[in-house]
């Protein structure tokens, strides 16, 4: 049972999880689909194990103290809708990751979108790029790759005549 480096940089690509993880989850999935070759079937399985671990990873994080991070805005249809997000997380080092600066972006986006009225209300949305994922989804998925408790702060959104 062995695993190609081309299958694992693809799981890599699509999850951010490290190189050793990729192949662990791969190896394991393909134990419980009972295969010897990586298939669609284990590729899924895998892909669900990560989003799993992810999960447990944010759980475990959840309590932590968030102090650090940035406000990122988005300004929509030539200046007429504007919004505000607070993103914040445990650590400066964090707060100027490129993927933490990417999700703060996409919050934005997602708050100029769909106005909703608080940060909760904002979490259980569907994601504007992806309808089979809630933006809390993707919250998740960051927390997993970095590894470190990331909230939403206070959201704004202004429109031009409101």
């Amino acid at each position: 049972m062995t695993v190609a480096i081309d299958q694992i940089k693809s799981l890599r690509e699509k999850t951010g999880a490290g190189v050793m993880e990729c192949r662990s989850v791969i190896e394991q999935a393909m134990e419980l689909q009972k295969s010897q070759k990586v298939t669609d079937e284990v590729v899924k399985c895998a892909l669900e194990m990560l989003k799993q671990k992810g999960l447990e990873v944010a759980v475990k994080k959840q309590d932590r103290d968030t102090r650090q991070g940035i406000i990122e805005t988005y300004s929509h249809c030539g200046g007429k809708v504007v919004a505000v997000v607070e993103l914040l997380c445990e650590t400066d080092f964090v707060a100027r990751n490129e993927e933490f600066k990417n999700m703060a972006h996409e919050l934005a986006m997602q708050v100029a979108a769909m106005d909703p009225k608080s940060a909760n209300e904002l979490l259980e949305q569907e994601y504007i790029r992806d309808a089979t994922k809630k933006v809390s989804d993707l919250l998740n998925e960051v927390i997993g790759k970095i590894r470190e408790n990331i909230k939403v702060g206070r959201i704004a959104r202004f429109e031009l005549g409101e």
